[in-house]
């Protein structure tokens, strides 16, 4: 199961500096993690001053802040630290609505999250204060990587003391091959809907076989619909505090005009989102 031992979290000084370093401690300190803070930008006095008061007044941290100054382009200066610096988890602080023109070009958070080399937790509403995390959803999709995503979300859970956890499988409409037209259809579809449900409930009570789950309320929930946006709005209904996605495969030019299913969570964040590598 995956351990983290190093955190990256970027400085950046905006108004939520405040709420996403106390975060990026708290995490620290829950998986007895290095902590390493990267700015982009000239080292001053001004702004160490800043960053050591900030620190009084966040909880100790168990292992001493590393901070790094490093000019350059906030993109590159992040991915090469975190790949210098052997990072498992990168937190960003993102925008959680990005319109027409933004979504194309892509901010700075969605440009690293596609081409760090570890996972990456995004965060929409960062806090100074904890807000515990009650409810986890993670994709149960059918693909190579989800039993990865599935062992880390529940390491999540078991840290972030979080004993709620709803595996979603998302399932293309096209599977179905039925076109409703009448009862006789109707009837036809759903008889294979409840079929494909209980093939995906049966793939992934194996991959939990596997995991220990002791003390974590697991429960499974198929949905049909697009792939990406269908679990995005599923956390949005559900209020979850935390989704977890498998990374995808490959994010050219291509997905950007015909979205790759993890483009329809970056584009609206629905929660939290930790994306897994």
């Amino acid at each position: 199961m995956q351990q983290i031992h190093k955190i990256l979290i970027g400085i950046a000084f905006s108004p939520n500096l405040k709420a996403n370093l106390f975060e990026a401690i708290r995490m620290a300190n829950m998986f007895n993690a290095k902590l390493v803070g990267v700015h982009v930008g000239k080292k001053t006095l001004e702004k160490e001053q800043n960053i050591k008061a900030l620190l009084t007044e966040a909880e100790v941290l168990k292992k001493p802040l590393k901070t790094i100054w490093q000019e350059g382009k906030p993109v590159n200066v992040i991915l090469e630290t975190s790949a210098k610096e052997n990072i498992d988890l990168l937190i960003l602080g993102a925008i959680q609505q990005e319109n027409l023109l933004r979504y194309y070009v892509g901010s700075i958070a969605r440009k690293i999250t596609r081409k760090a080399n570890c996972s990456v937790l995004l965060l929409i509403k960062p806090s100074v204060k904890r807000i515990p995390c009650k409810h986890i959803i993670v994709n149960g999709l059918h693909d190579t990587k989800t039993k990865e995503t599935i062992k880390t979300s529940i390491f999540f859970s078991k840290n972030l003391s979080c004993k709620k956890l709803t595996i979603v499988e998302e399932i293309s409409q096209a599977e179905l091959h039925v076109t409703v037209s009448d009862d006789k259809t109707l009837r036809k579809s759903t008889i294979v809907k409840e079929r494909i449900k209980s093939r995906e409930d049966f793939r992934v009570k194996n991959i939990l076989k596997e995991i220990n789950c002791e003390g974590i309320d697991i429960k499974t929930q198929s949905i049909f619909g697009k792939r990406g946006y269908s679990i995005g709005h599923y956390a949005r209904v559900k209020r979850a505090d935390l989704l977890v996605m498998n990374a995808p495969t490959k994010t050219g030019i291509f997905d950007r005009i015909f979205p790759h299913d993890i483009e329809y969570i970056l584009s609206e964040l629905p929660t939290d989102v930790l994306i897994v590598k």
